[in-house]
């Protein structure tokens, strides 16, 4: 298991389409992939759990991955969150 902290640094924070970058390669991994703030989990395959999240730029959480692929799933993970998204700011 990975646990590890992260900060959203793009200006709009986990919005629709930034949460949908996530989902979409999380779901590329057969590992369990969760982001974790204030005592809240959400799955990263679902775009409604991580929404819920209502992550803004600058907070700091958890990345949880458990699963025979999830060196790589981390890896996948943290260059988008610090691409910020592939936005521009």
């Amino acid at each position: 298991m990975i646990r590890e902290k992260i900060t959203i640094q793009n200006k709009l924070g986990l919005h629709t389409r930034a949460a949908a970058k996530l989902v979409a390669t999380a779901s590329q991994f057969e590992s369990k992939i969760q982001l974790e703030h204030l005592d809240q989990l959400a799955d990263c395959k679902s775009i409604m759990a991580v929404i819920l999240l209502g992550l803004t730029k600058g907070l700091i959480l958890d990345l949880i991955i458990s699963g025979a692929d999830e060196l790589e799933a981390r890896e996948a993970i943290v260059n988008l969150v610090n691409n910020r998204f592939g936005e521009a700011e």
